[in-house]
């Protein structure tokens, strides 16, 4: 027959210690390998770093470069294009003292010639004549003197002939000669000239020495 167990005495309920409370809940760790966000890209100018190397012995022409370069100095253009434009300026002004100003030109060439020393014009605008013929053509008359007031004989250049409209824009222009060529000293010499027929809107005539 089997001795009975004995049993671990109860232990008091009064002396007994109050179960451990439960830990409040917390906010979660952080885990270990959790890192700071990193730091902003920092922009280096492509023509300083490339200095820089240059200085320090470490540039290659083999190197990478970006596909767009820095944009240039716009100061330094503008100072380019301005000694390009005085240049040209100084070689057209160059050409033409040499050469003189294109025929095409609309001021290359004076309307008249310069005054023919000893050699006097004179044609009144009282005396020019200006009416409608009967077959509806206009007729510009034109009548003056030239006078030799030189001591010695001249020769009378051609005289050109030159109408003008309302507003000063001209219109015809016309070549005539004296029927002396040669004057003696104090003579003149009349000009009797039909210009037929000539626009309906000259009204007004210059007279010069034609341009040589």
């Amino acid at each position: 027959m089997e001795p009975p167990q004995q049993r671990d005495p109860e232990p008091d309920p009064e002396g007994a210690p109050p179960p451990p409370a439960a830990a409040a809940p917390g906010p979660d760790p952080e885990p270990e390998d959790a890192l700071p966000p990193p730091p902003p890209p920092v922009y280096v100018d492509p023509g300083f770093e490339r200095a820089r190397q240059e200085d320090d012995g470490d540039y290659s022409s083999f190197a990478h470069e970006p596909p767009f370069r820095p944009r240039r100095n716009p100061a330094r253009m503008w100072t380019i294009a301005a000694i390009l434009f005085a240049l040209a300026a100084l070689g057209a002004v160059g050409a033409t003292a040499w050469y003189g100003l294109p025929s095409w030109m609309p001021f290359a060439r004076p309307l008249f010639a310069e005054a023919q020393p000893g050699l006097k014009l004179d044609f009144p605008a009282k005396q020019q004549d200006r009416r409608q013929l009967p077959d509806h053509s206009w007729f510009f008359g034109v009548s003056g003197t030239v006078t030799n007031t030189a001591s010695t004989s001249r020769s009378v250049p051609p005289i050109l002939v030159v109408l003008f409209d309302s507003r000063n824009r001209q219109v015809y222009l016309a070549e005539i000669r004296a029927p002396k060529r040669v004057l003696a000293p104090g003579e003149s010499v009349q000009i009797n000239e039909a210009l037929v027929p000539v626009p309906k809107a000259a009204v007004r005539a210059k007279f010069g020495w034609k341009p040589g």
